[in-house]
């Protein structure tokens, strides 16, 4: 994206509807955004939220990337990321060629420990390490695969393409990330594992909700759960619950819908108490801490951004909990922060999500918007604000 200013998401949103041939009002109409909404958002007065740029999306027919510009395609160049997504879309791209006669895989054990590390390296937000391994890891599994077709192969391909899904989520390519996890599906059917089938569909569920597809999201969660139904009990089973709650709720926040929402988080608390900390079970970061953040993002989601402050300031995380999340936390808590005044907190907090995590903040579009939010009030912005723009690319 070009560093113009004029490139926020009320920029493209007036860009669209143009194109549409529709007035302010009536695509106020169409998406159920008031009017007034829309024309600062357009305007950059005002942020677009997550809800906003989603409804606005369907009302047009377009894609939410194309309202939140992603991918960043030159910050991408920037940062010598263009160059790794190629490899990583034709390891994904040879999944049913059988076995590759130019690849020698190392031992299963090896490819797994491997696998391990990158999901660790995902979780501190390495990101472009990982997108660098993951190609050739992907190759060597999937021959693996192919010429030992047993179960704990069949796992660890899927494992590969789980983290396809992370890395290319976290970059903005949602046509990546959808193939991957087609072909985790793939790898999990195989695996006759239905914790990963489950997981499939949590991760499916996450992308719907990033496309702002709730009714599709909450029906993925569904069969998700469904899927479990057939997983030997136990604390890994409890954590995979937990954790397709915890996306029900955040669904059912951006839908609107606190009731429902609440009822998930409520459930996902009881099972973290069960479980207790268990962020490396499927690095998925579930326990206390976890249904915690995810209590902040629903408030926010729900627009009730008074109270999602006062969530998140009775929240203390860890040592050494996952720099991924807690980053993304930290843009969550900036963004209520910006809607209750509280600029200065704000930028703190967005300056704490890029201390943690460089690479993952750099590319979240709720930075983004958030940041513009600011911008409007840099004025009363301390000098280093100019300074955080012009590493965003905005």
């Amino acid at each position: 994206m070009p560093p113009h200013a004029e490139e926020h998401a009320g920029a493209r949103i007036a860009h669209a509807r143009k194109v549409r041939r529709l007035t302010q009002r009536e695509l106020a109409d169409l998406s159920h955004v008031s009017y007034s909404t829309l024309t600062k958002v357009e305007q950059g007065i005002m942020p677009a939220s997550p809800s906003v740029i989603g409804a606005v999306a369907r009302a047009l027919s377009v894609p939410v990337t194309e309202l939140t510009g992603q991918p960043y395609l030159e910050e991408l160049r920037q940062d010598q990321f263009d160059a790794l997504i190629n490899p990583i879309r034709e390891a994904l791209n040879v999944y049913d060629l059988g076995p590759d006669p130019d690849v020698t895989p190392r031992p299963v054990e090896e490819l797994e420990e491997h696998a391990e590390r990158l999901c660790a390296m995902v979780r501190a937000t390495n990101i472009k390490q990982v997108a660098a391994d993951l190609p050739g890891l992907l190759h060597e599994a999937t021959t693996t695969v192919h010429t030992n077709p047993v179960d704990r192969n069949w796992r660890l391909l899927a494992s590969t393409y789980r983290t396809a899904y992370d890395v290319t989520t976290k970059l903005g390519f949602p046509d990546l990330c959808s193939v991957a996890l087609d072909r985790m599906d793939w790898a999990a059917q195989r695996a006759s594992d239905p914790l990963l089938g489950g997981m499939r569909q949590y991760l499916r569920a996450l992308a719907y909700l990033r496309a702002s597809d709730y009714k599709t999201g909450k029906r993925l969660i569904g069969l998700g759960m469904s899927a479990l139904e057939q997983a030997e009990t136990g604390r890994v089973l409890d954590v995979v619950t937990g954790q397709l709650h915890l996306g029900a709720a955040v669904l059912a926040g951006r839908d609107k819908d606190r009731d429902t929402a609440e009822a998930h988080l409520g459930e996902a608390s009881r099972i973290a108490e069960r479980t207790g900390p268990a962020e490396k079970v499927h690095w998925l970061s579930f326990g206390p801490t976890n249904v915690g953040v995810h209590r902040v993002s629903v408030l926010a989601e729900l627009d009730l951004y008074p109270e999602a402050v006062h969530e998140a300031q009775r929240i203390t995380t860890p040592d050494g909990w996952p720099a991924s999340r807690l980053a993304h936390h930290h843009a969550e808590v900036a963004r209520a922060l910006m809607w209750t005044g509280r600029t200065d907190a704000a930028f703190r907090s967005l300056l704490k999500a890029r201390k943690l995590a460089p690479q993952q903040t750099r590319y979240h579009p709720t930075v983004r918007e958030t940041y513009a939010g600011l911008e409007a009030a840099k004025r009363r912005m301390p000098d280093t604000f100019s300074n955080y723009g012009a590493w965003l690319g905005v």
